[in-house]
């Protein structure tokens, strides 16, 4: 199953017989301090046509309490999300955001755990369509999902730590954050021991949209995420983390997400904290 689709192939699909649920999920990640992103403004000002709105912070997850700052949204919340955003099985859902694509990455990532057959991020997001953008108009049909937890692509803390020993656990926040040079927002920088720096911001080319799968492919096989080994990705809250393991499956390799993440791990100061540039 196809993990992305183009502005081009979505603009087609949306003509067709049956046409894709849109999910909008505008969202931007905010500092300690700073005034938070309106997505739902954003939102009433010009959206896809027929889309619905999903908020990452209330309905993609809850309330932080020592899981991290994004842990796994209760499923009755997302349930009623996603079907008060038209959301069926027997539909295909396409998500998108204003970029870099990290929020969509959660909703799809959390809809195929949840078990929905066919679901796709806008590659490039909002920024690649070319269309017109409506206005707030009907609600979209209120749909009949209902979501149930799937099991093999879900880590908890100590399954990361143990993926990282038994195979390879991808760090996707940025460099300087992995090396614990810097940490704006969790207790402490660094990374989990043996994890291996991966950003996920190496996934997408200067126009915001994903390297080819080839490309994809090989960046991950040098990071030594191949063969057999089962392979997990981290990175501050399981936001930009998703987007990783989207990438991962363009490129073909199935992967787990630790949901929890840095701001999970961070947070016992009784688990192992790793610093400098090595994985050690």
């Amino acid at each position: 199953m196809e993990a992305i689709i183009t502005a081009t192939e979505l603009a087609e699909a949306l003509t067709g017989p049956n046409p894709p649920v849109l999910l909008d999920v505008r969202w931007q990640l905010t500092t300690p301090g700073a005034a938070p992103f309106d997505g739902r403004a954003e939102y009433a000002a010009g959206h896809l046509p027929g889309a619905g709105y999903v908020d990452l912070d209330t309905e993609l997850a809850a309330a932080p309490a020592g899981r991290g700052r994004h842990p796994l949204p209760d499923l009755a919340v997302f349930g009623a999300a996603m079907r008060r955003a038209g959301v069926s099985a027997d539909r295909p859902v396409v998500v998108y955001d204003g970029g870099p694509g990290w929020a969509a990455a959660r909703a799809w990532w959390l809809l195929r755990w949840t078990g929905h057959p066919e679901v796709r991020v806008l590659d490039g997001g909002l920024p690649s369509w070319e269309g017109a953008l409506s206005p707030p108009g009907p609600a979209p049909a209120v749909g009949h999902s209902d979501p149930a937890p799937g099991a093999g692509v879900l880590l908890a803390g100590a399954g990361g730590a143990a993926r990282a020993r038994a195979g390879v656990l991808l760090a996707a926040r940025a460099g300087e954050r992995y090396r614990g040079e810097v940490e704006p927002i969790d207790r402490i920088g660094g990374h989990i021991p043996g994890a291996v720096s991966a950003p996920t911001t190496e996934n997408v080319g200067p126009d915001g949209r994903f390297r080819s799968a080839g490309e994809l492919s090989d960046r991950f096989k040098a990071l030594g995420a191949f063969g057999a080994a089962p392979v997990g990705v981290y990175c501050g809250s399981g936001v930009s983390a998703a987007h990783e393991v989207l990438a991962l499956a363009v490129a073909g390799i199935p992967a787990a997400l630790y949901v929890g993440s840095w701001s999970e791990w961070s947070a016992d100061p009784d688990r192992p904290v790793a610093v400098g540039p090595d994985p050690q």
